[in-house]
């Protein structure tokens, strides 16, 4: 979602909801609970099949193992760097916690999935540190930006034109909603129409909640049961749902369902991939505050990443390869639906 994160699932809809963790301390907890929940889950998918480097950054292949080539130094994009980087010789970036694949924080706080190998090229490229700090949701990620504590925040983030008055994206990321049902499909929940009667889980105050509770609208209004939304506060909690037959089906972001489907070894699949469901494509990217000189050096990087094969390496290494976006721009998202 952030599809729109986090929206779909999106993180900073809401999906990560957690009281102020602004304080140090707090975000250690944060953290610890962090971590804690990963080892929960993992010992809950029952049959799962780890992928490689979720578990801590320590554990991730190397960039020579992956074929993510290591980057060189680009000199002018590190010259046009804000002078306030350039003096601290760093960039202070923040996330909003764990949405595998996206960003996956381990129990140090250090970046792991797409978010880590980002962050890993673009320190490379501008020659510059990386720091990573989390915080809980997109808001407090903005109003962190805003106060001047943070540059950016790499990983993707839903943006929308109503999100562009407080802050400029750099997208990179495609991302569409589908479902994640039991293998074989047995209440056959492939569009949005095949929802009625069955009971959906969402992230809880993302977008998926706000299209399938009107979703429950339209089949009452057509004469049809409602559906039964169930709303979950991490993305873990409603595949467990789907498992334990608790839910029929989750109704999220491809990128997150996808990796989460291979995590249950073949107990769960897609459901209704390709088409619009209400949401259709949304652009996620790196945010920085608006009009920020950075965003245009971050786009110089990333579009090396692409030119150079980096960006196509890290997207198959998370089997991202169906959020590809053809190429990285600025404030390329639209009205959220």
């Amino acid at each position: 979602m952030s599809v729109d994160e986090q929206s779909i699932p999106v993180r900073g809809d809401g999906a990560f909801a957690h009281p102020n963790v602004s304080a140090k301390n707090d975000v250690r907890r944060w953290r610890t609970s962090l971590a804690v929940a990963a080892v929960a889950v993992s010992i809950s998918l029952a049959g799962c099949t780890a992928d490689p480097g979720t578990a801590s950054s320590s554990a991730s292949p190397s960039a020579k193992s992956t074929g993510i080539p290591t980057q060189q130094f680009d000199q002018t994009l590190h010259d046009k760097l804000p002078a306030k980087i350039l003096n601290a010789g760093k960039i202070v970036a923040v996330n909003s916690g764990s949405y595998p694949p996206y960003a996956i924080i381990n129990g140090t706080g250090e970046p792991d999935g797409l978010l880590g190998d980002v962050d890993k090229a673009v320190s490379e490229i501008l020659g510059v540190k990386v720091e990573q700090n989390t915080v809980a949701g997109l808001a407090s990620m903005l109003s962190g930006m805003q106060a001047g504590r943070y540059d950016v925040a790499l990983d993707p983030n839903g943006d929308y034109v109503d999100r562009q008055d407080k802050a400029t994206f750099v997208d990179y990321i495609k991302e569409h909603v589908l479902f994640a049902v039991l293998k074989g499909n047995p209440k056959q929940i492939n569009d949005m129409d095949g929802t009625c009667g069955t009971r959906i889980g969402v992230l809880a105050g993302g977008s998926a909640e706000r299209v399938m509770k009107a979703q429950s609208d339209k089949c009452v209004a057509a004469g049809k049961p409602a559906v039964e939304v169930q709303s979950y506060q991490d993305s873990p909690q409603s595949i467990l749902a789907v498992q334990s037959g608790r839910a029929d089906a989750v109704f999220g972001g491809q990128g997150p369902l996808t990796y989460y489907v291979k995590e249950t070894g073949g107990k769960l699949q897609l459901a209704a991939e390709g088409k619009d469901n209400v949401l259709g494509a949304t652009f996620q990217g790196a945010v920085v505050p608006k009009d920020s000189p950075l965003a245009g050096v971050l786009l110089g990087a990333f579009q090396k990443m692409y030119a150079n094969g980096t960006y196509d390496a890290i997207l198959a290494k998370w089997g991202l390869e169906a959020n590809k976006l053809d190429k990285p721009g600025i404030n390329g998202g639209g009205v959220k639906p």
